[in-house]
């Protein structure tokens, strides 16, 4: 069974809104971001590990409010409490989690079919996400990760890069082309490049 994306048929690579005049690095890059493994881990309120002891991919899930741990492949977002998602290209972390992650004080649940990723590059990425969203922007910096909404939808924000701002914006696969099309939407003022 081949997997399809959620935007396969909706982003029409080009350039659009007012990008004439303007350079490549004063344009917003659009593209959707497939093949990642996307995991839920939530530890149990009866749980008594300690998540240092249980790293993945060499990295210890984060235990500050917006915290994200990083390396080149895997990204672990810290979610809520006791709450985190697992992005990575490499799928056969799945295996591994489940062997790790006893049952009985975690809930694995693989996300990866579930949701539209999109990732928006430049300087205004920023600026496009407060035209739709409550957050202070000014506050989120490389390595943090925010849940909140955009034109009504729930999305969670992935702060990649902060020079050029680079976003990863993680949405219910339903959604996909609503918020794909409010985004783009919001970067016409500035121009943009659908990869």
């Amino acid at each position: 069974m081949t997997s399809i994306s959620p935007l396969k048929e909706i982003i029409k690579k080009g350039l659009f809104g007012d990008y004439e005049g303007k350079k490549d690095n004063e344009l917003i890059n659009i593209k959707e971001i497939t093949k990642l493994l996307i995991v839920q881990i939530v530890q149990y309120k009866n749980s008594s590990l300690e998540i240092k002891e249980l790293p993945i991919d060499k990295l210890i899930l984060p235990n500050d409010a917006l915290g994200v741990n990083s390396n080149q492949d895997t990204r672990l977002l810290w979610n809520g409490p006791k709450n985190w998602l697992l992005v990575s290209n490499k799928k056969e972390l799945l295996s591994g989690l489940k062997q790790s992650f006893r049952e009985n004080d975690f809930a694995i649940t693989d996300l990866s079919h579930s949701r539209a990723v999109i990732e928006l590059e430049g300087d205004n990425a920023k600026e496009i996400l407060k035209k739709g969203c409550p957050f202070n922007f000014n506050e989120l910096k490389k390595n943090n990760c925010v849940n909140s909404v955009f034109n009504g939808i729930t999305i969670t924000i992935d702060m990649l890069n902060d020079s050029p701002n680079n976003l990863r914006l993680f949405a219910l696969r339903s959604f996909g082309e609503s918020l794909y099309h409010s985004i783009s939407d919001a970067c016409l003022e500035d121009g943009f490049k659908a990869i």
